[in-house]
């Protein structure tokens, strides 16, 4: 139960690094770095099953500071798409530019 929890994780954990690297579309590469957060997430939640809950006491932390980043993070990229009007990364060379 709990391997097939990590390897789900290790999963999508690793679809989200490959997102980073590919992908030049911000709001892609925002839902990517997303994507690594839940993973990172469903880890701590199988492996406080062997240790406790401090791994979900961690989760409950990681969640916030989640929706803190997806707030600002959402923020800057519809400031940057107002200036620049596109979301491609290599279009954005500078905020102020």
């Amino acid at each position: 139960m709990i391997g097939a929890s990590l390897f789900v994780s290790a999963v999508l954990f690793a679809i989200g690094v490959g997102g980073v690297l590919v992908r030049r579309n911000a709001i892609m590469l925002f839902m990517c770095v997303e994507l690594m957060l839940n993973a990172v997430n469903l880890s701590f939640v199988a492996l406080s099953r062997l240790h406790g809950v401090t791994g979900q006491v961690v989760v409950i932390f990681v969640m916030t500071v989640a929706a803190a980043e997806a707030a600002v993070g959402l923020a800057i990229i519809i400031s940057a798409f107002r200036h620049f009007k596109s979301a491609d990364l290599a279009d954005i060379r500078l905020l102020g530019g």
